[in-house]
């Protein structure tokens, strides 16, 4: 049987190039119930890089007590020497003490993560919004004195499991906040995968009003819904052109229960191949890398392209 890939039809409602923000060592690996040894994560991110993922979040420098997976961010990133360093290579830090130990980590780029609601904000920071923001201006401040390029995630910005409906309006209101403190790119995300299309316009809609426009704007989608893909579609077609995803589709929240899985990245480049949109990643190569990570957790990939592939 012959191989099979997407045939080439070219969408021009989509961006002639695409960037795909890597998050499976980080948010994908965040929580899992097996740990996954230092070295192997180091050969994920090299394979990664080698299967033509550009930009891969590799870790987080937080307190260990709360993410026991990243407990070896240190670790990791002596092992990956000059492949963990660089703006391609970001990490989350959530406060200054993080922002130190990154810094000695000799990083190049950094993540910081708000909520756009105040209960999952108190849950993941034990902070108010507000107070997470004041927390968040000089981790900013010092990593861009340090020439460090800096992102903002927020989380919960198309509904919350404990606050319901989160209001466009509250989410931008976040979003400014954060981006005013003088963040690089902004990624909005979709924690518990329950947002639909409509609304994502509605959202990037507004964040443009307020400044914000979808050069600035990375989407972050679950698929506890099944609506990932069609999610990212939609904000393609809105001139969004980066978008996490996670290889495998691996991934969740350990603060959210109800948050699944990432936007698997093959699912994500067999469509953006099959549309003729360039993201320079080799999709034989990336579908090897998840059967490789599967094994070393035990159970198969989720990733409908993987299955596919994989047992084709």
């Amino acid at each position: 049987m012959s191989r099979v890939l997407p045939q080439v039809e070219p969408d021009p409602s989509l961006p002639p190039r695409v960037t795909v923000y890597e998050v499976g060592p980080r948010d994908g690996l965040q929580n899992e119930a097996t740990t996954v040894p230092a070295a192997v994560k180091a050969e994920f991110v090299r394979r990664l890089g080698a299967a033509g993922l550009a930009t891969v979040e590799t870790t987080s420098f937080v307190d260990p007590r709360w993410v026991p997976q990243l407990a070896d961010a240190e670790e990791l990133l002596g092992l990956l020497g000059a492949d963990g360093r660089g703006p391609q290579r970001p990490v989350l830090v959530p406060n200054e003490r993080g922002l130190d130990r990154a810094l000695a980590s000799g990083v190049g780029a950094v993540a910081i993560f708000g909520s756009a609601t105040e209960t999952f904000a108190r849950k993941n920071l034990n902070r108010t919004v507000a107070e997470s923001v004041a927390m968040f201006a000089p981790v900013v401040e010092r990593a861009r004195a340090d020439g460090l390029w800096v992102r903002a995630y927020v989380s919960m910005c198309f509904g919350d499991p404990w606050e319901g409906p989160v209001p466009v309006a509250q989410v931008v209101d976040v979003c400014r906040r954060l981006m005013d403190l003088g963040c690089d790119q902004l990624s909005i995300g979709d924690t518990i995968g329950v947002g639909t299309v409509g609304h994502v316009h509605r959202l990037l809609e507004a964040l443009g009003a307020a400044g914000i426009g979808p050069e600035a704007v990375g989407v972050h989608f679950h698929d506890t819904y099944g609506q990932a893909l069609a999610n990212t579609l939609a904000a393609l077609r809105d001139g969004v052109t980066v978008v996490d995803a996670s290889t495998g589709g691996l991934g969740g929240c350990p603060y959210a229960r109800s948050a699944t899985g990432n936007l698997a990245t093959e699912d994500l480049v067999w469509t953006l191949d099959g549309a003729g949109v360039e993201t320079g990643i080799d999709l034989d190569a990336l579908v090897a890398t998840s059967m490789w990570m599967a094994e070393h957790l035990g159970r198969p990939s989720p990733s409908r392209v993987v299955k596919a592939l994989a047992g084709g």
